[in-house]
């Protein structure tokens, strides 16, 4: 059998496994800032949530219990400005890397169909277009890819890796190109909670999307604002029929998020405070971590949200990667993330406040 999946690329980072062992050779240990994977705890409502709902001996709903929609809606509402939403606007998923990589299967995008991505981008948005057989262009604008006709189109704001946040006009121009090509344009939008120069614009915001979720679909995780990442937790909001045909797919496929999962989202929806909480961790981390960087001769470029700083020494992402390692610091090259990044690295502020202390004293 031929597995499309021969046509997916190595993993970047077996590329990197000598600067891995390098930098865990490092007498004080190493400084793993490689991964975006949260450290810290998660929040105890979640936890109690998960616990009081462990009795769950029959099948999930797919769509979510009615509790979680509402918290879904609600939080959108809220948070995101999102005024045309309702229930059948939102979906949970099963972590927002899940959907990101299923999603042209699951919309049937077919064989030499296009798929619009970003020029710097997180990989698994090519992959997801390669394993539906579809043709992928990068395009850092609209304009770049004014002559193509995609099918789908992906922004991400803030950017995984570089944390660039687009603004309200850039937001709006991507709207108005998807519908005008008739594309449906899904906004990964998974880092919104943690701008720090610039706040993100959500394209579920009516300012920018004229009131109408027409054509549009928005991509969110508790992974990053609620440190859930082991739970697996995210949901898709936008055009009611996109969103009830992705429910009647994924009714077939038993994509379901477990039932315990399902009442910690509920819980955490609905607070603010440990995001808050969380955003202070982060805040701190990158002010020792981007001051050190800054004095060891480092650039740091976009940044302005997110969990990573977007970083160069003005040379081949892979060169400044092993100069890190010899530190006994891991970061990921700039280059898995597509061409354009290829002379920055990625760091990762999700490690505790002591390695990143570590690795601050070690610049």
């Amino acid at each position: 059998m031929n597995f499309r999946a021969s046509a997916l690329p190595d993993l970047p980072w077996d590329t990197i496994a000598d600067d891995v062992a390098l930098a865990a050779s490092h007498p004080d240990g190493v400084c793993d800032l490689s991964v975006g994977t949260p450290v810290d705890p998660t929040p105890l409502i979640a936890r109690q949530a998960l616990a009081g709902s462990a009795d769950a001996p029959g099948y999930p709903a797919v769509w979510g219990t009615p509790a979680l929609r509402a918290a879904i809606v609600s939080y959108l509402h809220t948070r995101w400005s999102a005024a045309a939403m309702s229930e059948r606007n939102v979906l949970p998923v099963i972590g927002s890397k899940e959907l990101v990589a299923w999603l042209p299967i699951l919309l049937g995008v077919r064989p030499s169909e296009t798929v619009v991505i970003p020029e710097v981008a997180y990989p698994t948005y090519a992959v997801g277009a390669v394993m539906a057989g579809a043709r992928v262009v990068v395009a850092a604008s609209p304009d770049e890819v004014a002559a193509e006709s995609p099918v789908l189109v992906w922004t991400n704001s803030p950017s995984n890796p570089s944390g660039r946040v687009d603004t309200a006009d850039e937001v709006r121009a991507w709207i108005d190109y998807a519908r005008d090509k008739g594309a449906l344009l899904a906004a990964d939008e998974c880092y919104g909670e943690f701008g720090w120069d610039a706040e993100p614009v959500s394209i579920l915001d009516e300012r920018v999307n004229g009131g109408s979720l027409d054509s549009l679909l928005g991509v969110y995780s508790l992974s990053k604002r609620s440190n859930l990442a082991g739970y697996r937790a995210g949901f898709a909001a936008g055009d009611e029929h996109v969103v009830m045909g992705l429910l009647g797919v994924r009714k077939h496929l038993g994509m379901m998020v477990s039932a315990p999962v399902q009442a910690a989202m509920t819980a955490l929806l609905g607070d603010h405070a440990h995001v808050e909480e969380q955003r202070a961790r982060y805040a701190a981390r990158r002010e020792l971590l981007s001051t050190a960087l800054v004095a060891a001769g480092f650039r740091i470029d976009r940044s302005e949200a997110g969990l990573y700083l977007w970083a160069t020494r003005g040379e081949s992402g892979r060169v400044t990667a092993h100069w890190l390692a010899e530190r006994g610091i891991v970061v990921a090259p700039g280059d898995f993330y597509g061409e354009a990044g290829t002379d920055h690295v990625r760091i990762a502020l999700t490690a505790t406040d002591e390695r990143i202390a570590a690795a601050a004293s070690r610049l």
